[in-house]
């Protein structure tokens, strides 16, 4: 009965081993996504009020998380009884992604001006009622959740096609832990991000209060940064997006696959990512009229 016992307690400790390792491997495999949701994330959460950011942000990681809550599910039951349907399965997300890129770049180029004055001046136009602000808000907060959607597809497909050999438990282990993980971990630095300049002003004051001329340096530092911080990250939020349905497509169409090994991988994902999403916002505006 003891060995019994034994034994049990050591299948145990082989499997906690099991998944310590593979969750190393899918955390490794999922960090290039896991940087693209970054960019993402906090390109589409910037440009909100001061005092709504974080409420923003906590909105969209509910949203995240129920997301993951959906997928995972989905995820399992596709890899034990149709792993055939993946493949279409990322490249539908792959369509989004790269719609949402270039309809971003056309728009950014087809309204520069107006882009300038929302920039400007972000869900803080006085001229709005607080109920046109607050339709705004929860347009961006839908938008953010449907792009986070796509994001967390990937981000749960590679991590369970790292660990598609283990056995069930292992499988349900890791991808849950790892889509934790992205959520947790993205949204908390986005969360440090968007309050970048409110601790930059805190370190201005407590070094004017304490005499501290380093901490005034760091904190104007901060302060200043954080507007040139956000503009960068939505040139990479963008650039990322289409970079991710480049590589979905890369990866998943055999002639794409074989190009790969001609030309440089970044170059040949943005490319097809940013001709994908040209065509198919062609498309959509064509279907739906809308004249973007």
């Amino acid at each position: 009965m003891t060995g019994g016992f034994f034994a049990l307690f050591d299948d145990i400790a082989t499997l906690m081993d099991d998944m310590a390792t593979m969750s190393k491997v899918a955390t490794k495999k999922t960090a290039g996504v896991l940087g693209d949701d970054l960019a993402v994330t906090a390109e589409q959460t910037s440009g909100f009020a001061s005092s709504r950011e974080l409420p923003v942000l906590w909105a969209i990681a509910k949203g995240s998380l129920l997301n993951k809550a959906i997928i995972l599910p989905f995820a399992f039951l596709m890899s034990a009884f149709a792993p055939w349907l993946i493949g279409p399965v990322l490249m539908l997300g792959g369509l989004y992604l790269a719609y949402e890129g270039m309809e971003k770049i056309y728009e950014y180029f087809a309204h520069k001006k107006q882009n300038k004055e929302r920039h400007r001046r972000p869900l803080m136009d006085k001229s709005l009622t607080k109920a046109e602000i607050l339709a705004q808000e929860q347009k961006k907060i839908a938008s953010a959740i449907r792009t986070d959607f796509i994001l967390s597809i990937e981000i749960v497909i590679i991590a369970l096609g790292s660990v598609d050999h283990q056995p069930l438990v292992v499988q349900i282990f890791v991808v849950s832990l790892v889509a934790l993980l992205a959520t947790v971990g993205v949204y908390g630095l986005v969360a440090l991000l968007v309050r970048m300049d409110d601790i930059g002003f805190k370190l201005v004051v407590l070094g004017k209060e304490n005499g501290g001329k380093w901490l005034r340096v760091i904190g104007r530092f901060l302060v200043r940064a954080l507007p040139k911080v956000i503009k960068i990250l939505s040139v990479v939020g963008t650039l990322a997006m289409l970079l991710v349905a480049g590589g979905i497509f890369v990866h998943h169409i055999p002639a794409l696959h074989e190009v790969a090994q001609k030309i440089p991988a970044l170059l040949l994902e943005l490319s097809v990512g940013a001709a994908i999403g040209t065509v198919t916002l062609f498309v959509v505006s064509f279907v739906t009229g809308k004249n973007h």
